[in-house]
């Protein structure tokens, strides 16, 4: 009967005899729920930890990704310049190799010029002599 006259004041003893304001199964429920809460935070936290470490890995991969195309980049724009200097020296060699034949077929002609200048100085000489 107290603990009826208690209850209905709302007050209420506890497992160790203490008195409560808040009933027995309600105290507990509350302490359970505030176990789960502190499980539920401890485990986002623990979540937190883990997608900032996955962030923080991801970034460096990022980063080490994007170092590895600005090498290949310059790789590629290297090749480019050295192909162009390739096709410089092509056209170089091909206009020194025109000049080369140029110049051969002046001094083939220049050539046949003297041969037969040789040839009518002989032929003056071989008269000259036939004629003394």
């Amino acid at each position: 009967m107290a603990q009826a006259a208690l209850g209905a004041a709302g007050l209420h003893f506890d497992e160790l005899n203490k008195l409560r304001v808040l009933e027995p199964e309600v105290a507990a429920q509350t302490a359970q729920l505030r176990e789960e809460c502190r499980a539920f935070v401890d485990k986002t936290a623990e979540f937190q930890k883990i997608v900032g470490s996955l962030i923080e890995l991801v970034d460096q991969l990022a980063k080490a990704a994007e170092s590895e195309k600005m090498k290949a980049i310059g790789a590629r724009n290297l090749l480019k310049s050295i192909t162009k200097q390739r096709e410089a020296q092509e056209q170089q060699l091909q206009a020194l190799i025109a000049e080369k034949k140029m110049q051969l077929e002046r001094y083939r002609i220049e050539y046949e010029t003297l041969c037969k200048i040789e040839a009518d100085q002989n032929e003056f000489i071989d008269q000259f002599i036939f004629q003394k």
